[in-house]
């Protein structure tokens, strides 16, 4: 059987591994030892950010609601509820996008649930 030098499949691994860590600080850059330990942590911090971003952008979506419908004399939660009462079916984001950017449209939502 013929030998087979790995050298170069070697390198790739790592090549690869080092691209990934473009922009790091100090040896975590260079040094795939290095290299590899920070990419473990980037991409359980990366995975958990991502989740992390929905939680947050919901929450956020609904305090814009809520402060847009105390200016009609109504709770976020009464509002809420309305909506599902109504069997009127939009999301917080839209909800929160119509608030900011077209507030005529959100008061007539407003209208016909009070």
């Amino acid at each position: 059987m013929t030998r087979i030098k790995r050298g170069t499949i070697a390198q790739k691994k790592r090549e690869k591994i080092l691209k990934y860590t473009k922009g790091f600080k100090w040896g975590r850059k260079s040094k795939e030892r290095a290299a590899k330990e920070a990419l473990l942590h980037a991409w359980t911090h990366a995975f958990r950010g991502r989740k992390e971003n929905k939680r947050n952008y919901r929450a956020m979506w609904q305090v814009e609601i809520n402060a847009a419908v105390r200016e009609h004399g109504m709770v976020y939660s009464k509002f809420i509820s309305a909506l599902k009462k109504h069997k009127i079916a939009l999301d917080r984001k839209s909800l929160a996008e119509l608030a900011k950017n077209e507030p005529k449209v959100f008061e007539k939502i407003v209208a016909s649930v009070k």
